[in-house]
């Protein structure tokens, strides 16, 4: 039978170190890597000080059974600390507390502090006790009947109460003497002041079972400043760091550049055990509107570089957020064969992994144009903007038969297969105006042939087999369609000037982007800007 509790972690940096270092280390490390373990920790919560008193700062992970942690899994994450990790932690105090749940309770209007955006979990309230019991037989039992019978009611008549939960020292530490710890979540606005001058002329909250059972208790209280995810995020605290603390991840899956420019790359893991690299960069305040990028079927999130450049110095506002799609690296084993609803639901997982409640603008190309639309149907709250370039609404047998061939020839030649794809695939994408310039036609034919063989096999079947056009008119998210002038040899403009008019209620614009064929903001990112400047301004 499992038995839940919680890693409670106290922490006062020690004087020389500066505090950036000390959040960023813990907020895209040491945090993101143990929520990278859902089976073991259902969260990770940081919390400051409210009372002026030392430690400053709590983290606290509620573990979904405590016998997790004496599991290599987790032993293994403290065993290979990394030399950043190890030296940042060196210079911290540090209290590490197992705890096994003993009881909780819960207001109507409770909800999980993961499940909250971070404007809505910030400045949450933590009152917490340690308390100490006095050495008689029957103290542990007197002080639970107070607790549960008496002291729970108490608090959860104060405004502002969420939860109350209980905890005892775990079983895992049976060295260690019992202590109990009391852990009230209130609401940022509550009536604990009140509570604390009434308490200090008033021993209501007590009884005589609290005063034969209670030797001591240390009271402290804190406020939530930040909620993990799976991935690291923390642009704002890596902006004010210099150059030399930009950091690399032993896997090198993580890495970091810390600068008034920063960028992190990492990755998201599906709930399929796939993993899919993201880039994070742009404007690094905390609340900054994000605009996300979905590649085309055979290309990396490097496909946008140059097109990024030219939209950070024109909306430097904006949060910048790239990943691979499934199949450019690798695919789930057994091998399991996208569909769009698959796309989509891996952008709602790389979202939910960075806390991103919603975007500002969400914009893809050929396979990611229609990935966007997909999303934009399926997640309508989760996006304010929509722009979908050189798509097609719904799939053909013709075009299914295409990528079939294109597979075949990708399989041939112990991987020559895919280098002729690639050579092929560019020439029928790219405009001929683009093709006289042979280091765009280089770059984007080497990107195409670094795809992974059954990778691509196994995504290409996303654009089989579908149709949006009969959801497209209930879509209200805003949104414009974009596409180049040449692509397919014009094709592909007729057909999407074709179903352009069924989104939403009163049909959407159609931009052309001249002298460019199937990845404008690639061939010509200046133009392809243009066509879409006025769409992605700060909210």
């Amino acid at each position: 039978m499992a038995t839940p509790g919680n890693l409670y972690v106290t922490m006062q940096p020690r004087e020389g170190l500066s505090l950036d270092q000390f959040h960023e280390w813990y907020n895209n490390e040491h945090g993101p890597t143990r929520l990278r373990l859902p089976q073991i920790f259902s969260n990770g919560l940081r919390y400051r000080a409210a009372d002026g008193k030392q430690p400053e700062f709590l983290a606290a992970y509620d573990v979904t059974d405590m016998a997790h942690l004496e599991t290599e899994t987790y032993l293994t994450l403290r065993a290979n600390r990394s030399p950043r990790e190890a030296d940042t932690i060196g210079q911290v105090d540090v209290k590490r507390y197992f705890y096994d749940l003993v009881h909780v309770e819960e207001s109507p209007l409770f909800m999980p502090v993961e499940k909250l955006t971070d404007d809505e979990a910030e400045g949450l309230v933590a009152v917490t006790s340690e308390i100490t019991l006095k050495d008689t037989p029957e103290a542990s039992d007197l002080f639970r009947k107070w607790f549960v019978e008496e002291h729970v009611g108490f608090m959860s008549k104060l405004p502002g109460w969420l939860r109350t939960r209980l905890f005892k020292t775990s079983s895992l530490e049976p060295d260690q003497p019992t202590k109990y710890l009391s852990f009230h979540d209130f609401a940022r606005e509550n009536g604990l002041r009140e509570a604390e001058q009434k308490a200090a002329t008033d021993n209501s909250w007590s009884n005589d079972d609290f005063e034969k059972s209670v030797a001591s208790r240390n009271r402290r209280m804190y406020s939530l400043f930040y909620t993990f995810g799976p991935a690291p995020r923390d642009l704002d605290h890596l902006s004010r760091l210099p150059a030399p603390a930009s950091f690399t991840s032993s896997d090198s899956k993580t890495s970091t550049v810390a600068s008034p420019t920063p960028i992190i790359n990492s990755y998201i893991t599906t709930p399929d055990s796939l993993s899919i690299p993201y880039r994070l960069e742009g404007n690094p305040a905390p609340d900054a509107p994000t605009i996300a990028f979905c590649n085309s079927l055979l290309t990396s999130l490097h496909m946008w570089d140059a097109f990024i450049e030219i939209l950070k110095v024109n909306r430097p506002l904006l949060r910048i957020l790239r990943y691979d799609t499934r199949g450019r690296h690798s695919i789930p084993q057994p091998p399991v064969s996208a569909t769009l609803d698959t796309l989509a639901d891996d952008l709602l997982t790389v979202l939910d992994a960075l806390r991103i409640p919603k975007l500002h603008t969400l914009i893809g190309v050929s396979m990611g144009g229609a990935t966007a639309l997909k999303f934009a149907l399926k997640y309508p709250n989760r996006l304010h903007k929509l722009i979908a370039c050189d798509f097609n609404a719904s799939s053909s047998p013709a075009n299914s038969q295409a990528w079939k061939d294109r597979v075949a020839m990708a399989e041939q030649d112990s991987g020559r297969g895919i280098k002729d794809l690639a050579d092929r695939t560019v020439a029928r994408w790219y405009h001929p105006a683009s093709m006289e310039k042979p280091e765009i036609v280089s770059f984007m034919t080497n990107m195409v042939a670094e795809n992974d063989v059954e990778g691509f096999k196994h995504s290409c079947t996303a654009l089989s087999d579908y149709d949006m056009k009969p959801d497209m008119p209930a879509c209200l998210v805003p949104g414009v369609f974009v596409v180049g002038e040449g692509d397919a040899n014009g094709v592909l403009v007729k057909a999407m000037d074709g179903f352009k008019g069924l989104y939403g209620p009163d049909g959407t614009e159609l931009r052309i982007v001249p002298n460019t064929g199937h990845l404008p903001m690639s061939e010509d990112p200046q133009a392809f800007w243009e066509a879409i400047q006025n769409v992605v301004y700060h909210l």
